[in-house]
C-alpha cells in the first residue's frame, strides 16, 4: 500500500511580516500533483493543519480546496496538532468519513480506519495531538489519572492501538501522531527548528521510539525537518515529513516535500521523498557592513533571497538598515551584533529609573554601539537633554 504522508502545513502563518498564503497555495497544488502522479492509496496529514485554533478565511478556503482535490484522488486521514483546534478542525467529520476521516476525538485513538490493498488490510490510528493535562484523564483506564506527560499518554494510546491489533491477526499497521520523539541517544538526535512551538510539560517534551512498538510504520507531524528519529532494531519505522515550507531562518537550509511510503505484504517499509520547490531562496548572512554591501563581494549571490542579516562592524554603521534594505530588497531581519557580539538592552541590570538621564544616554550609545560614549557625543547631546529636562539632567 502507498501512502502520501505530509504535515505542518501551518496555514495563516507569516514569515517575519511576510503574508504566505500564495506560497501555501502553491505547495499544496504541488502536493495534490504528487498524489495524483505517485497514485497513492491514502494521505497522511499529521498535524498542523492551521498555525492557530481560529485561522484566516483564506486559509479555511484553502483547506477546503486541497482536502476536497485530495478526495478525489485517495482517503484522507488528517489528525490536528498542538497548533490547531481539534473540535474547529474536526468539523464534518461525521459526513466526511467515506472519503476524509478527520480524527480529532481522544477517544478514538484505538479505532483505526480500515484500508485494503491486494494484499489484505491496513490499519491507520490516528492520533490527535495529545495534551498531557486533558489526555492524561480521558485517557486514564480508572479513576486516577495517568502521570502528567507526554511518555505517559502516548503509552496509554498505543496501549489500545495493540489491544486492537491483537484482535486482527495478520494486518498491517500504520500510526499517525503529531509529537516530539527522539531516538534511543535522546533530544540531541532530533533536529528542531525556532518555527515549532514548545511543549514541554513539566520538564520534559518528548517521548522515545521505543514507545511505538508493534506497529508498522508511524507518519510523525511536529518537527519541521525532514528525519527519521533511531528506533530499535525490531521496532517500527519512525519517520517527520516535514513542513512543506520554511518558516524560519533556522530552517534555511532544509530541503522541504512530501514523503511517499509503500508499506509491502509482510508489512516491509520503503520511504521516498519528493521535494517541493520553495518561494525564495532562505539564508542567514553576517559581516561587516562594507563585505555585505560590495557588488562583487561573498554575499552578492543571496540578493533575491529571504535573508536574516547581522552587521558586526565595530561600531553601529550610519543608515544601516535603510543601506542593508536597499541592496537585500527581500531582507526580513536585521541584526547588529559589534563584532560578532549580540547588544542586549540592560545587560548591567540597573533599572532605568534610578539612573539620570546622562547616564542612560551613555548606556545607550555603548549598548547599542559597542564602544563606550565619547565626551564628545555626551556633550553633542547637553543642549537637547537641558532643552527635555529644563537643565535638571545631571
Amino acid at each position: 500500500m502507498r501512502f502520501l504522508h505530509t504535515s505542518d502545513w501551518h496555514l495563516g502563518r507569516g514569515l517575519h511580516g511576510t503574508a504566505l498564503h500564495s506560497a501555501q497555495a502553491a505547495a499544496l497544488s504541488r502536493i495534490v500533483e504528487i498524489a495524483r502522479e505517485e497514485r497513492v492509496d491514502a494521505v497522511l496529514i499529521a498535524g498542523d493543519v492551521y498555525d492557530r485554533s481560529v485561522p484566516p478565511l483564506e486559509s479555511v478556503g484553502l483547506l477546503n480546496r486541497t482536502l476536497s482535490e485530495l478526495a478525489q484522488i485517495a482517503p484522507v486521514i488528517l489528525t490536528p496538532g498542538n497548533h490547531d483546534s481539534a473540535t474547529r478542525l474536526s468539523f464534518g467529520a461525521g459526513l466526511f468519513r467515506d472519503c476524509i476521516h478527520i480524527r480529532g476525538c481522544i477517544d478514538d485513538v484505538g479505532t483505526p480506519v480500515m484500508l485494503t490493498d491486494g494484499h489484505g488490510d491496513v490499519a491507520v490510528y490516528a492520533f490527535p495531538y495529545l495534551d498531557p493535562d486533558e489526555a492524561r484523564h480521558r485517557l486514564a483506564d480508572g479513576e486516577q489519572p495517568l502521570t502528567r506527560s507526554h511518555q505517559a499518554v502516548l503509552s496509554a494510546a498505543m496501549d489500545r492501538v495493540r489491544d486492537d491489533l491483537a484482535r486482527r491477526d495478520g494486518v498491517r499497521s500504520v500510526v499517525v501522531a503529531h509529537a516530539f520523539v527522539v531516538g534511543s541517544s535522546g533530544r540531541e538526535s532530533a533536529e528542531v527548528s525556532e518555527s515549532e512551538r514548545d511543549i514541554t510539560v513539566g520538564t520534559v517534551d518528548c517521548v522515545g521510539t521505543d514507545v511505538f512498538r508493534g506497529v508498522d510504520y508511524v507518519a510523525l507531524g511536529h518537527l519541521h525537518g525532514r528525519q527519521s528519529p533511531g528506533s530499535a532494531d525490531d521496532g517500527p519505522v519512525v519517520h517527520y515529513s516535514g513542513s512543506p515550507l520554511r518558516y524560519s531562518f533556522s530552517e534555511s537550509n532544509h530541503i522541504k516535500g512530501v514523503t511517499i511510503v509503500d508499506v509491502d505484504a509482510h508489512g516491509v517499509v520503503t520511504l521516498r521523498t519528493v521535494d517541493i520547490e520553495q518561494p525564495r531562496a532562505m539564508a542567514r548572512i553576517q559581516g561587516p557592513i562594507a563585505d555585505l554591501l560590495a557588488d562583487d563581494g561573498p554575499f552578492a549571490a543571496h540578493r533575491d533571497a529571504w535573508v536574516q542579516v547581522t552587521v558586526t562592524d565595530p561600531s553601529r554603521p550610519s543608515d544601516m538598515i535603510a543601506r542593508i534594505r536597499s541592496v537585500f530588497a527581500h531582507c526580513l531581519v536585521i541584526r547588529f551584533e559589534p563584532n560578532g557580539q549580540p547588544v542586549t538592552m540592560g545587560q548591567r541590570g540597573v533599572a532605568v529609573t534610578t539612573m539620570a538621564p546622562r547616564d542612560v544616554l551613555a548606556d545607550f550609545i555603548e549598548e547599542m554601539g559597542g564602544v563606550a560614549a565619547s565626551d564628545r557625543e555626551l556633550a553633542a547631546l547637553e543642549p537637547l537633554l537641558a532643552q527635555a529636562f529644563g537643565g535638571g539632567h545631571s
